[in-house]
C-alpha cells in the first residue's frame, strides 16, 4: 500500500472526524465503556475545534488512494496531542510513519522530549515505540472520567 503524508486542509476536516468518530467507536471501544465512547466520539462534531487544529497546529494526513487513512498534529512544539489511524487500516504501518515524521519535527525545532497523554488502546503502540510512562491518570471529560496515561520520550 503506497501511502503519502501531506499537510492536513480545512477541506480534509470532515473526512477527518468521520475518521476520529469511526476510530474511537471502533478500535477503542474495547477499553472504554459505552457511555465513556459516546461521550468521546461527540468530539468529532466540534468542526470548529477541528478546523483550528488543522489551521494552528502540525497537522499531517496519511492517504491512499485520496482517502485518508490515518492523522496526527502536534501542539506547542514537542506535544503530540493526537494520532488516530481508520478503523479499517489497523496495524499497517501508518501510525509508525505519521510517529517517525512527528518526532522528526520535534528534533528539528529543538526538542529533546516529547510528550502525550494516550489512551488505554494507545499505549502499548507508543510503548513499543520506547515511550515511557510517567503516570497514570484519571481525565474528565464533559463529565465523564477516562483513564489515560501521560508518557514521554527522549529524542
Amino acid at each position: 500500500m503506497d501511502i503519502e503524508i501531506r499537510q492536513a486542509t480545512i477541506e480534509d476536516v470532515p473526512e477527518i472526524t468521520a475518521l476520529f468518530r469511526d476510530t474511537v467507536r471502533e478500535v477503542n471501544s474495547k477499553d472504554y465503556s459505552d457511555k465513556q465512547i459516546q461521550t468521546w466520539s461527540a468530539g468529532a462534531n466540534d468542526t470548529e475545534k477541528w478546523e483550528e487544529r488543522v489551521n494552528r497546529f502540525y497537522f499531517l494526513i496519511a492517504e491512499t488512494n485520496d482517502t485518508i487513512v490515518g492523522f496526527a498534529y502536534l501542539k506547542n512544539g514537542n506535544y503530540f496531542d493526537g494520532l488516530f489511524v481508520h478503523k479499517d487500516y489497523q496495524r499497517q504501518g501508518i501510525a509508525s510513519k505519521l510517529l517517525r515524521i512527528i518526532e522528526s519535527k520535534v528534533m528539528m525545532d529543538g526538542f529533546d522530549e516529547i510528550k502525550s497523554d494516550v489512551s488505554i488502546t494507545a499505549l502499548p503502540f507508543f510503548e513499543d515505540h520506547y515511550y515511557d510512562v510517567i503516570k497514570k491518570q484519571k481525565k474528565v471529560l464533559k463529565g465523564m472520567t477516562f483513564e489515560n496515561y501521560i508518557i514521554s520520550k527522549q529524542l
